[in-house]
This record gives C-alpha cells, sequence and structure tokens, in this order.
C-alpha cells in the first residue's frame, strides 16, 4: 500500500462503510483507538503516507477488492488475546513482521482473494529483506461463520502458504510462522 492505490483502499473501505462496522484497520497499531469515521481514515491515511501502514492489496481492474494488513512488531504492537500469547511465548523471540488482518470485498469472497492478498503481503516482505513473519488465523475450516471473526484469515490459508501452527493461544486461534527471504530490488 502506498500514497499511489490508497485511492482505490480507500473506495473498498467506503463501499463497506468501514471495515466490520467502521474500522480502518488501525486497531493493531498504537495510539489509533477511537475518534470518527473520517478521523479514522484521515489517520489511516497519514499512517500510509509516512511508510507506516503496509498491506499487501489485491486489485480487480481499478477496484480494490482485498487486502491483508502486514507490518514490523513495532509498527503492529497490538494482537488479540495478548495475555496468552505472552504466556505461551517464553523465550521465542518476537517476530520480524505480523500479518494483523484481512479484509476482502463482499462481492469477491470464496475465490481466492484472501489468498493473493497473502502472497502480495509476503512478495513485499522479501522486498524489504525478509524474516521471520507471524500471523494469528483462526482454525474454523468447516464451521459456519461471520465473516466478522474471520479478520486474522483461516489456519489453513497459512498453512497452504507454508507457515507452520506454533501454538494455539484461544479456543480457535493459532500462532503461526514461517521465515521468509529478502529480495532487496
Amino acid at each position: 500500500m502506498s500514497p499511489a492505490t490508497w485511492p482505490g483502499y480507500a473506495a473498498l473501505i467506503e463501499r463497506h462503510g468501514g471495515v466490520f462496522g467502521g474500522c480502518w484497520c488501525l486497531a493493531f497499531h498504537a495510539g489509533t483507538k477511537g475518534g470518527s469515521f473520517a478521523e479514522r481514515r484521515a489517520l489511516k491515511e497519514r499512517l500510509v503516507a509516512e511508510g507506516r501502514s503496509h498491506a499487501g492489496l489485491v486489485f480487480d481492474g481499478a477496484d480494490c477488492i482485498g487486502w491483508a494488513q502486514f507490518g514490523r512488531v513495532a509498527e503492529l504492537p497490538a494482537i488479540k488475546a495478548r495475555r496468552a500469547y505472552e504466556a505461551g511465548r517464553g523465550d521465542d523471540p518476537l517476530p520480524d513482521w505480523r500479518i494483523t488482518c484481512f479484509f476482502v470485498d463482499k462481492a469477491h469472497r470464496r475465490q481466492g482473494v484472501a489468498a493473493r492478498a497473502l502472497e502480495a503481503a509476503l512478495a513485499e516482505i522479501a522486498r524489504e529483506g525478509g524474516g521471520v513473519v507471524e500471523a494469528y488465523p483462526e482454525a474454523l475450516e468447516g464451521q459456519k461463520t461471520a465473516a466478522g471473526f474471520l479478520w486474522g484469515g483461516m489456519l489453513g490459508l497459512f498453512e497452504r502458504a507454508g507457515f507452520a501452527p506454533i501454538r494455539k493461544i484461544g479456543l480457535h486461534r493459532w500462532v503461526v510462522r514461517k521465515t521468509i527471504e529478502g529480495r532487496r530490488s
């Protein structure tokens, strides 16, 4: 994501009245809670302009139809189930990168958009030097679940992309990891 792709990203969010009830995918950034829809939009745009908000975007022509947000741990310090995450981490070092959330346009769900967004995010991580990537998907394959609960992705999506499940940090939530080799251009 960049200032050049911002209009497509913003149009996707605005088409849906915000992601899952007004979010601009800010919850995992530090100090970004609260504010009106317009204030959250302006904050997200500023983070993108400053190079502090990243996503693998998927386009269908000129329309952005999905994304996977990623960033360094310092950029995305907040995660769900933090207490369980910290309790099970032990001496494991923090990852270099986190993939925190996905969103797919309602008209394009169940068409592989999330997988393409994950691929795009991993390609950007490789371009930025690679490293250990961690994500926190749900293991709900085969269960009827509202899309609003799948913002972290599905465990199978990550396993198909070569991530290894490390440990559970909730009833259905997992920590998964993969090391990405850097490909600086």
